[in-house]
């Protein structure tokens, strides 16, 4: 399997992103914003990352860019697509996603191990959890506050697409604790957390036995694997 990761300038995880593909067994992938090919993958992820300075809104540039047309179509298609951070804003400047990510609450940027819940194993992005299960996964940012419309907000928890939930603390003032988000089909995923910097122990979070040691993230990119093989 072939998941592509798209760099733009400003990206910084992109890399992290190909060697977490890499550990989970699939083939990365890498695309350049500028072009209009995404070389037949089998997937997508959008890095984090400063895309174009966080100039305008984060993300709101990046998603003009030129390979953000495939993308869409591949997305609107059934391809799996994977925002991580700066990605995530991608996604909902996009529109694939619908809300969109404002300053932290407190003003400042954020770095620090999180644990998170998974809310839902329905999406092609989290197959390999189990429901309700409690992870941890490094998260960092400054502008990571998930907001929508109330009846989005509703729309979202009713039909089960609030993927990632914080637990025992919200870092960025995120609306219903919400970390990350899936369209209707579930193939598109946005999250803020780093899954991509907990892939390996002793290089993620150490975590208990019962977390397995700080490869939480490890299972995204194995899950979407399972689910395309599938």
């Amino acid at each position: 399997m072939r998941i592509g990761v798209v760099t733009f300038p400003g990206s910084l995880d992109d890399r992290d992103a190909a060697r977490g593909i890499r550990i989970a067994g699939a083939e990365p992938v890498a695309l350049w914003h500028g072009d209009h090919d995404l070389q037949g993958v089998d997937a997508l992820v959008l890095p984090g990352g400063f895309s174009y300075g966080d100039y305008l809104r984060c993300g709101a540039i990046a998603a003009h860019s030129p390979i953000m047309t495939e993308v869409i179509a591949a997305a609107n298609s059934g391809m799996p697509v994977l925002g991580i951070c700066n990605g995530f804003q991608m996604l909902t400047e996009a529109h694939l996603l619908p809300g969109g990510l404002i300053r932290n609450e407190k003003g400042s940027f954020v770095c620090r191990d999180q644990r998170l819940r998974v809310q839902s194993v329905e999406t092609q992005w989290t197959s390999a959890f189990e429901a309700g299960e409690e992870i941890v996964i490094p998260l960092k940012n400054g502008e990571g506050g998930y907001i929508a419309d109330r009846d989005t907000i509703q729309r979202l928890e009713e039909e089960g697409r609030v993927v990632f939930r914080y637990l025992g603390y919200n870092p960025n003032g995120s609306m219903n604790d919400i970390a990350g988000v899936a369209n209707e089909r579930g193939n598109v995923v946005g999250l803020m957390p780093h899954p991509e910097h907990a892939v390996e122990p002793g290089f993620g979070p150490d975590t208990s036995a019962a977390m397995r040691s700080g490869v939480d993230g490890l299972r995204i990119f194995r899950s979407v694997l399972e689910s395309v093989l599938a």
